[in-house]
């Protein structure tokens, strides 16, 4: 059996090293020709200076904002042991703060499980130490409205029952957020459920402002499997949220929300729920959001496929979601092809209820398809024109689909890494998210790296991190996060 694993992005990132990318154009055409000898090589990322405080803000609507000083900053993994591909995976959540000029990443904090104020649990991550924080499942809102980020982190306690269904209990936590970013020496709040989800907890935690009253509000999957548990903001201190939706379905599989908008314009966020997968492409269902009444009871139903990304693809003001192919393949009998329909293409589907438009994916190189796939989508609008591309792992790093416009970028990690070498076809970075992090109105992307298996199957536990100038061969910033937990 092979399957692809999903992972939640925490958050919008990095890229320094400079591969020129080539452009090609034409609908839906072939993807450009790999520069020859990879000459727009400056070399790889770096471990940033010694870390130093951020500064103090006054608050911020943007949820990616920690310290509410107007800059975005940007979360992400940082592993705890210099190998984690050998050793298993122990990772802190680590904060790069913004400033005028983008991310500094010698600006920096990093919280382990104790810093945030999470109960002690059993955890069964293999190589994990007691300040194990699972990355995956973090999110930042300002869920009280006070102007400052809170870190939500969604904790697995131990065994419970509710019916015939036994699971571990899991309970989303709030670290409240304030001035110098997430408070450390308290303890996290856990969030109030309702009695109908309360025995189990929910999984798969989102953000999103799902009314569009401009307070942030939490979604997630009752795992008792009663429904979906939407939780309306603002919240108390206590963890109760304003109001309490249970009516939507549940769903074996996850969700995935439209972003909030960073501005703190309010927007209501549409909802998507992603059936489970087992490296098959499966079904997606969008429930509409609506401001001043929130999530419509009426679900939507899309084409298969197991990336997805919310954007303003065509440029009229309302957000649209794209759907895709991620490449992997589940490899049990019967199950090797997908739908004519599915199978190497996205669709785009215009908030204003048009017909999708479809687009066919860059194609894999000969031989370098796997059963994994090379990775999801993401929204960018690295030119500013208010039109986003469609951000598209490939087997070789990534293509911004922008209407007819294909744009190649590329990074590569380190020929050599951990003491020893790494596979050509395991040296591009992969693409992370897209974000405007110096305020001057276009998305600079993000790409990591990382050596070892579990990067170059499924883009797991990255350390080396890009954020580009564009789509251009100069970025950013680049750094590396192997010396940000301190040994």
């Amino acid at each position: 059996m092979a399957s692809r694993s999903t992972s939640h992005a925490l958050a919008a990132g990095a890229l320094c090293l400079a591969l020129a990318p080539l452009t090609g154009c034409g609908p839906d055409g072939g993807e450009p020709s790999s520069s020859k000898g990879h000459k727009g090589y400056k070399g790889q990322p770096s471990a940033p200076a010694e870390s130093r405080a951020p500064g103090h803000g006054k608050g911020s609507k943007d949820p990616d904002d920690l310290n509410g000083d107007g800059h975005r900053d940007l979360v992400l993994p940082a592993p705890a042991r210099r190998d984690p591909a050998k050793v298993g995976r122990d990772e802190r959540v680590a904060v790069v703060y913004g400033s005028a000029k983008g991310l500094d990443p010698a600006t920096r904090t990093v919280h382990g499980r104790r810093d945030l104020g999470l109960p002690a649990v059993r955890d069964t991550t293999p190589g994990a130490g007691s300040d194990h924080v699972p990355t995956d499942d973090v999110v930042t809102a300002d869920l009280d409205g006070d102007g400052f980020s809170d870190v939500v982190t969604t904790v697995e306690g131990e065994m419970a029952e509710d019916g015939n269904i036994s699971a571990a209990r899991t309970v989303p936590h709030v670290t409240w957020g304030g001035p110098g970013g997430p408070g450390k020496g308290t303890g996290a709040t856990p969030v109030r459920l309702p009695e109908s989800a309360s025995k189990l907890g929910v999984t798969s935690v989102v953000r999103g402002d799902f009314d569009g009253d401009g307070h942030h509000d939490l979604a997630g999957l009752a795992q008792n499997q009663s429904s979906a548990v939407v939780l309306y903001g603002p919240f108390t201190r206590s963890g109760e949220a304003k109001r309490t939706d249970t009516s939507l379905p549940w769903t074996d599989g996850d969700l995935a929300a439209d972003a909030i908008d960073p501005s703190g314009k309010a927007r209501a966020t549409a909802l998507l729920v992603h059936a489970i997968s087992d490296g098959e492409q499966s079904d997606n269902t969008l429930y509409p959001a609506r401001r001043g009444s929130g999530l419509s009871a009426e679900g939507r139903e899309l084409r298969a496929g197991n990336a997805h990304a919310f954007g303003d693809f065509d440029g009229d003001g309302q957000r649209d979601v794209a759907i895709g192919d991620d490449g992997s393949r589940n490899d049990e009998p019967g199950n090797e092809t997908e739908p004519p329909d599915v199978s190497g293409s996205l669709a785009l589907y215009p908030g204003s209820g048009g017909a999708p438009v479809t687009h066919r994916l860059p194609e894999a190189p000969k031989g370098a398809s796997t059963d994994y796939g090379p990775g999801g989508f993401a929204a960018a609008d690295p030119d500013g024109d208010g039109r986003d591309g469609v951000l598209v792992a490939t087997y070789e790093g990534a293509t911004l689909i922008d209407g007819d416009k294909r744009t190649r970028v590329t990074r590569q990690g380190p020929a050599k890494a951990d003491g020893e070498k790494t596979p050509a076809k395991w040296r591009h970075a992969r693409p992370a998210g897209a974000a405007d992090f110096d305020g001057d109105d276009t998305d600079e992307l993000i790409l990591n790296w990382g050596s070892g298996t579990l990067f170059g199957t499924y883009g797991e536990q990255p350390t080396h991190w890009w954020i580009t100038d564009g789509t251009g061969f100069r970025d950013k910033t680049s750094f590396t996060t192997t010396e940000f937990v301190s040994r």
